[in-house]
């Protein structure tokens, strides 16, 4: 059986068309903040690393310039961030008037609560509250 040396997701890759957007929507909207920004080796690529508040935990990569073309390599479902209080996050994502909100936070029978919103090229973002 395989075993990795660290035990937890890194981050999740999302191609997108346009980074400027995309930034300022998981700044603002989700309440990633902006932890690095660079060049690919090739010249082309530009990434952008978001996360929690200076954590180490995993993080969400931004790829622009990678295809003209999406979703040509496939795509990610969702992610999901969590929260403790799921109505206050409901409350102040439907004040800024996202698209695609669920019309209601959903419980799942094991007292799990959720929403999801979608971002600017169309990805998934859940807000997941145990």
């Amino acid at each position: 059986m395989f075993a990795l040396s660290q035990k937890r997701l890194d981050h999740v890759g999302i191609v997108v068309r346009d980074l400027e957007a995309t930034i300022a929507f998981y700044t603002n909207v989700v309440g990633l903040e902006l932890k690095d920004r660079l060049t690919h080796t090739n010249g082309v690529i530009q990434l952008a690393f978001l996360g929690f508040n200076g954590s180490d935990e995993t993080e969400v990569e931004l790829i622009q310039g990678y295809s003209d073309t999406l979703p040509a390599e496939g795509t990610v479902h969702h992610f999901a961030v969590s929260t403790d209080n799921i109505e206050a996050e409901y409350a102040r994502v439907q004040g800024l008037d996202v698209p695609h909100l669920d019309e209601e936070i959903v419980t799942l029978p094991n007292g799990y609560r959720y929403f999801f919103v979608h971002g600017p090229e169309g990805e998934w973002i859940e807000f997941f509250q145990r």
